[in-house]
C-alpha cells in the first residue's frame, strides 16, 4: 500500500505525452508544523505537552526525520490512576520510557497499516496493529480516536488509551496483572507490598 501525505494511491504510471499521473484519493493539504509543534497548539494533548517537556523529548519530536506519534489525549491520561500517573511523572527513566512506547520508528499512515502488522516502538516493545470493522486497534483495542495528523516529521495518531510498557510499571503493577496476582495479595497481607511498589 502505497501513500502520499496520507492520501492512498489508487492508480499509478498513467502516462501523458507532458509528463505522468498518479491517482489519489484525497486533496493533498499544506504541512509546516512538526510533531512537537502539534503537542504545543492542540487543546486535547496538554498533558502529554507537560510530559514531554518533563522528559526532554521536545528535541527528538522537532527534528528531521520520519516517525509516528501515537498521541495520548488528556483523556488518556485521566483513565490512569493518578498515583500510577504521579510516579511515572515523577520518574524521568520511566516516563521516557512510557513516551518512547508511544513512538513508532517510521511513519505510517493509518491507510498503510493492515492488520497483524506489528510495529517496533522507540522504547523497544512491539505493538499489534489490528482493524475491528473500519476501526484501527492496537494490542486488539479501537483506541485510536483521530488518525492521519500530519507533520514535516511524520505523522501522529490520537489515542485515548494510554499504552504502558513493561519497563514503566512496578513489580507489584506486573504482578496484579499476571498469573502471580494471588501471591501479590499474600504480600499486601504480610504488610510486604511496599518492596514490590
Amino acid at each position: 500500500i502505497v501513500t502520499v501525505n496520507c492520501a492512498r494511491l489508487l492508480k499509478a504510471d498513467h502516462h501523458a505525452t507532458n509528463g505522468v499521473v498518479h491517482v489519489i484519493d484525497k486533496v493533498i493539504a499544506t504541512t509546516t508544523n512538526t510533531i512537537q509543534q502539534i503537542i504545543e497548539t492542540e487543546d486535547s494533548l496538554e498533558t502529554l505537552r507537560t510530559a514531554v517537556a518533563a522528559s526532554d523529548l521536545s528535541s527528538l519530536l522537532e527534528s528531521q526525520g520520519q516517525y509516528t506519534l501515537l498521541a495520548p489525549t488528556n483523556e488518556a491520561f485521566e483513565k490512569i490512576p493518578r498515583e500510577t500517573l504521579n510516579r511515572i511523572l515523577g520518574d524521568p527513566e520511566a516516563l521516557r520510557d512510557l513516551l518512547n512506547h508511544h513512538i513508532l520508528k517510521s511513519a505510517m499512515c493509518a491507510e498503510a497499516i493492515i492488520a497483524g502488522l506489528t510495529m517496533e516502538t522507540l522504547e523497544g516493545a512491539t505493538l499489534e496493529v489490528g482493524c475491528s470493522g473500519e476501526e484501527l486497534t492496537l494490542n486488539g483495542k479501537p483506541i485510536i480516536a483521530n488518525k492521519d495528523v500530519l507533520a514535516t516529521n511524520g505523522v501522529v495518531h490520537f489515542v485515548n488509551e494510554l499504552l504502558i510498557p513493561d519497563s514503566a510499571k512496578t513489580v507489584f503493577e506486573l504482578a496484579q496483572e499476571s498469573e502471580v496476582s494471588k501471591s501479590t495479595d499474600l504480600f499486601r497481607q504480610a504488610g510486604l507490598s511496599s518492596h514490590l511498589t
